[in-house]
């Protein structure tokens, strides 16, 4: 638990988080027969949603955050004062901040097969959910589900509001993906995109990489093929996606700052057997993620993201040339996950396709994490990017 609380604070010291943040609450919203991509049929599909700022009468001031792989809708702000975290962006979302609450109705909306299952505060269907068909949960019977399914279901909830544009759709990872995937499919709602380390497409090399995530669960004899509801999660499997899932977002500096060298370990230098403090650690944190996470929400997250090019069809390019959106991308300088020359490479094609992007880098220590916890570098550039005409 130490070790937790320490990065805890850390990331609120990086992050800039103040004590007195806004006070929020959970909504749900619910789709009572809902059509994946791949034409499969969810009933019910529901997600929790929250928002921060007061909609406008003609509902144009409408920011709409998407959130990363391990994250949920708690964009910024607190459920209760005494709450130990504001949600991951309060350093730029509230009155007066870069995204200002004062201005902007800002909403955000957990995503299908969300991760955090565990998590009191999250609304989420997926292989988790009880299938009302069975009485038991889908496990992997339920349909994979894509970006695109993300967005549907987002554009069901704004729809619902009464919402039909987007002053900006701003998202992180693979928030940055729905952000760009809205400002592609629906391009003449969104007004402005900010992909934050993020790109446009998914190739190989990424989408290998993510497959680490995903071996260690199907590898643990305790997933059971997915059927795991019954027995209990499959401890070991998912305790290791996640510890890859950690190293993967953080930078060698800031990694090595964290974790301890493997000089300090004596046992290492004569047992083959011994494991190092890093890693140790490194799985104590993993494990107290895992409490609140779903293996098979894990995968199905996985296999969305590695699907992913904007359009979601065969021509990545060619789908960023329907966007209208004016667009600034934020790519972190150190990020190992999603790199720099993915989003360049996304900045590139939508250039040749005659669009007015903009590029700036967060820079940091801490890799693909820079894009939360050192996101008010580049606050100026969202505050000033927003107020553009």
């Amino acid at each position: 638990m130490k070790l937790f609380s320490t990065f805890l604070l850390l990331t609120l010291l990086l992050a800039g988080c103040d004590s007195q943040a806004m006070l929020v609450n959970k909504q749900a919203f619910e789709i009572e027969h809902f059509k994946t991509e791949n034409g499969a049929i969810i009933s019910p599909v529901k997600v929790g949603w929250e928002a921060y700022g007061k909609l406008n009468d003609d509902k144009s001031n409408v920011i709409l955050v998407t959130h990363f792989f391990s994250g949920s809708s708690h964009a910024a702000g607190k459920y209760q004062a005494a709450d130990a975290a504001p949600g991951y962006w309060d350093a730029i979302i509230g009155p007066g901040k870069a995204i200002d609450t004062n201005k902007y109705y800002v909403l955000s909306v957990d995503t299908l097969v969300n991760a955090n299952v565990f998590d009191p505060n999250v609304i989420t269907t997926g292989p988790a959910t009880i299938n009302p068909a069975t009485g038991k949960p889908y496990g992997l019977t339920f349909p994979v589900v894509t970006i695109g399914d993300f967005v549907e279901v987002q554009k069901a909830l704004l729809d619902s509001l009464g919402i039909d544009k987007l002053h900006a759709v701003i998202g992180g990872s693979m928030g940055s993906f729905q952000a760009i995937e809205w400002a592609s499919r629906y391009p003449q709602r969104v007004k402005r995109l900010i992909p934050v380390i993020g790109t446009a497409y998914i190739d190989a090399w990424a989408a290998v990489r993510l497959e680490r995530w995903a071996y260690p669960i199907k590898q643990d004899p305790a997933w059971h093929g997915g059927d795991y509801y019954q027995h209990g999660q499959p401890e070991q499997g998912l305790t290791t996606a996640l510890a890859y899932i950690i190293q993967d977002a953080v930078y060698p500096t800031g990694f090595n700052m964290r974790y301890p060298a493997p000089a300090t370990d004596k046992a290492p230098h004569q047992d083959i057997l011994a494991s190092f403090s890093a890693w140790d650690q490194l799985m104590a944190h993993a494990k107290l993620r895992a409490q609140m996470q779903d293996a098979n929400h894990i995968l199905y997250l996985v296999r969305a993201s590695q699907l992913y090019r904007a359009g979601m069809g065969d021509n990545w390019q060619q789908a960023l040339s329907r966007v209208q959106a004016k667009t600034l991308f934020l790519p972190a300088t150190g990020d190992q996950l999603l790199l720099p020359e993915m989003a360049q490479a996304s900045v590139e094609a939508m250039r040749a396709a005659g669009k007015q992007v903009e590029y700036a880098e967060i820079p940091g220590i801490w890799g693909h994490l820079d894009g939360v916890v050192g996101i008010t570098a580049v606050a100026d550039n969202i505050r000033s990017f927003l107020e553009q005409e």
